[in-house]
């Protein structure tokens, strides 16, 4: 190497420790953005390790899944987070912003799994649902003898005579979760497939169709906080709400899981694979923050400790499903070491 390159690498090196100095020096705590879902987990794990470590507890703070990965990779730095959660995965538009923003070095950790409860309040009684009919009662466009068509039902009893004639109410997450990316993913996207019209559309009619949430006051965006969509279905007893399985297992008093194909959200059901609406949870740590945050390696340790993760942790006693024996075996060395995740095929 020439003079003159190394020269100018002693100078970049230099530069790149200033500016990660920079970060220890105008932040002391770790923080935390990301999933609603996520967020009850996380925030007991702030609480041990602020009360069992030496550090202060991390800044917890409830974003939504989209909006946390959009703050997380913004760049590196004090003014941006350590930690994102995730209701789904990173996407591959995500991971490629953070490159971009020369957050190069993102370790994936799967801290266990969760179901997406419909749920009700426990002054009425369930009815059994299909995949077929949530997407009936929440599509912005459904299919009709054939035709595609803006959503004309008004009553559960229209989609199905079994059902009682009260008017569809559904408070769920809004764009920015990934509590309604995966409820599009799982029930949306697959309950479209029963109906012939839609599923002879182009790619891209058929993807609007069978993603676009109904618009009409059927079903209302209650933003990020679930509890307050506990709330309302306490008020409202004819009405139906969308959050995590961990939101229904902290109301249990006062709300019970709908069941959808038979099966109702349980941590058997879930754990086993039998409900059919559940999916993994996720945090996303800043790799390159490790070392220079205070306590975030330590913290990653706590959170991904069998006390907390395993089977009988105390992250269980919250509502978390946990991950499979050989699994988290695999997922606690990963994060030991934060290996860099890959570019998400999708």
């Amino acid at each position: 190497m020439t003079t003159k390159k190394l020269a100018l690498a002693a100078m970049l090196c230099a530069v790149s420790a200033v500016a990660m100095t920079g970060i220890a020096q105008a932040r002391e705590q770790i923080r935390i953005v990301g999933s609603s879902t996520v967020f009850p987990f996380t925030s007991t794990v702030v609480e041990r390790f602020g009360q069992t470590s030496k550090f202060p507890a991390p800044i917890l703070e409830s974003t939504g899944t989209g909006g946390g990965m959009k703050l997380f990779c913004t760049g590196i730095g004090s003014e941006t987070p350590d930690i994102t959660g995730a209701s789904r995965p990173m996407k591959a538009s995500e991971f490629d912003t953070c490159q971009k923003n020369g957050v190069e070095s993102i370790a994936e950790i799967r801290i266990g799994y969760d179901g997406i409860a419909f749920a009700h309040s426990k002054a009425r009684p369930s009815f059994d649902l299909t995949k077929a009919e949530l997407f009936q009662a929440l599509a912005k466009e459904v299919e009709v003898n054939g035709q595609i068509v803006a959503n004309p039902y008004k009553t559960w009893d229209q989609i199905n005579p079994k059902f009682p004639k009260v008017e569809i109410e559904v408070l769920g997450p809004p764009p920015t979760s990934g509590t309604r990316d995966a409820w599009v993913e799982l029930v949306m996207e697959t309950g479209c497939k029963e109906f012939p019209a839609i599923k002879a559309l182009d790619a891209t009619r058929h993807g609007v169709v069978c993603k676009t949430m109904r618009e009409d006051g059927a079903f209302i965006e209650a933003g990020e906080n679930d509890n307050l969509i506990v709330q309302r279905l306490q008020a409202n007893p004819n009405s139906f709400g969308i959050f995590g399985y961990s939101y229904l297992e902290e109301n249990l008093d006062k709300i019970a899981g709908n069941s959808v194909s038979g099966v109702t959200p349980s941590y058997e059901s879930i754990a086993s694979g039998k409900y059919p609406i559940s999916r993994p949870l996720f945090v996303y740590v800043k790799a390159q923050h490790v070392g220079v945050i205070p306590g975030l390696k330590e913290f990653i340790a706590e959170y991904t400790s069998e006390r907390a993760m395993g089977a009988d942790g105390y992250l269980v006693d919250k509502g978390l499903i946990a991950l499979p024996k050989d699994e988290y075996a695999k997922v606690s060395a990963a994060a030991a070491k934060l290996q860099p995740m890959a570019k998400p095929a999708s």
